[in-house]
């Protein structure tokens, strides 16, 4: 097997592949064009949307070229695949904005150089189009008994599924033939979720240009527990540091079940394959030391070595005592005049991110689970007032692994 394709296995990216022995042999003969596509349905990329990205950069640095394809077009419409019902309809300028967050973000992730590495937007060539010679050009190779056999649009027939989205996996094979075209691309990734739209994309190009391509996805990655990777308590694990800040990250990470952290080692940082394997097992200072170096090394990629380094302080610092950086912690102010007037807990901890209401304040409260600067509070009518402070500030702790600073201003 070719030397790149042996990386991603060992990796565990491997999911399906229309012809892995083919796409050796040509990844054998010098380097091969790939893309994987992204619809800027939101302004931010959340980690599950990284897998592919992290095996785009493990190609890349084999050698190989990538294209991040924008999918500013395809994002008018919206992917049926894995949805139970359909997306909501973004203004075209949103979705352009959505589209230049989103390239930003993996521009830091992967460096784009304008050669072997770079963006595309197929709203170039979608918003364009005239539907009736695409109809008679493009659909004339489509059997919708073939397309209603995958699973994406199998699922949703149960529910409801509308003729736009109906286009959808048309407009994904045309993006596959126009990068064929445009730049000689010959391979699409993505998420198994996609396999569907992959092969019908490679069997256009086949049918139209007599070439043969490749197409090849990644598993749809779940914790141990069965339930869904990168979710947290606020919702998805974003990219963007003002949805999800640094050291929010680097707590998921660093709070992912024991028998997670070989395989998201493997998957989520670029440590060599024997060194994730010692690091899973323990064998480089204990299983919290390695999940301490995968959350680092994942929000360096994500966020930057600063904000790694800060993270990674702010942890040791909550979880080790007084008088350490806890900087990275979310935070926020709060006039001290009231606090010397005293503030009832309830009220305290719904105005952080800890709580989304004081309904859920008072749940937190009766279930013992709420602390300030390690006094934990028992009673509803707690008032928490300037006695509280310590080193000028109010450390507020949800369970055991959930942090929020409040300081007086």
């Amino acid at each position: 097997m070719n030397a790149a394709l042996q990386v991603l296995q060992e990796r565990g990216f491997i999911q399906q592949c229309t012809d892995l022995d083919g796409l050796s042999r040509a990844m054998d003969q010098g380097p091969v064009t790939l893309y994987v596509g992204c619809d800027p349905t939101g302004s931010s990329l959340h980690i599950g949307h990284m897998v592919p990205f992290f095996a785009l950069r493990h190609l890349h640095e084999a050698g190989h070229v990538v294209i991040a394809l924008i999918g500013a077009g395809t994002a008018r419409i919206g992917d049926p695949s894995g949805k139970t019902e359909a997306r909501k309809m973004l203004s075209y300028e949103q979705i352009d904005r959505n589209g230049l967050s989103i390239a930003s973000q993996l521009d830091r992730f992967i460096g784009f150089d304008g050669r072997t590495a770079f963006t595309a937007n197929n709203k170039d060539w979608l918003a364009s189009l005239n539907y009736i010679d695409f109809l008679r050009d493009i659909g004339i190779h489509f059997s919708v008994n073939r397309m209603l056999s995958f699973e994406a649009y199998k699922k949703r027939l149960e529910t409801g599924l509308t003729f736009i989205e109906f286009n959808y996996q048309l407009l994904q094979s045309y993006d596959f033939l126009e990068l064929y075209r445009r730049y000689g691309c010959r391979m699409q990734i993505g998420g198994d979720d996609q396999w569907g739209n992959i092969v019908a994309g490679m069997e256009l190009i086949r049918r139209v240009e007599g070439v043969e391509v490749f197409g090849l996805t990644f598993p749809l990655v779940t914790m141990a527990d069965g339930s869904k990777m990168g979710k947290t308590e606020k919702g998805a694990l974003f990219l963007d540091p003002e949805m999800v800040s640094p050291y929010e990250f680097f707590q998921y990470w660093r709070n992912i079940p024991d028998q997670d952290l070989t395989r998201f080692l493997l998957m989520f940082t670029f440590l060599p394959v024997d060194q994730c394997r010692r690091l899973g097992e323990g064998k480089e200072g204990g299983i919290n030391a390695g999940k301490e170096r995968l959350a680092h090394e994942v929000t360096r990629l994500i966020h930057g070595l600063e904000e790694a380094d800060k993270a990674r302080a702010a942890a040791r610092a909550v979880f080790g005592g007084e008088g350490m950086d806890r900087t990275a912690v979310p935070s926020r102010g709060i006039p001290a005049v009231d606090l010397t007037k005293g503030i009832p807990a309830v009220e305290l901890f719904a105005m952080t991110d800890l709580c989304s209401s004081k309904g859920e304040a008072r749940r937190l409260i009766g279930q013992g689970g709420a602390m300030v600067n390690d006094r934990r509070i028992d009673d509803l009518e707690t008032l928490v007032d300037a006695s509280w402070l310590r080193e000028g500030e109010l450390l507020l702790k949800a369970g055991k692994k959930r942090f929020f600073r409040v300081l007086p201003e």
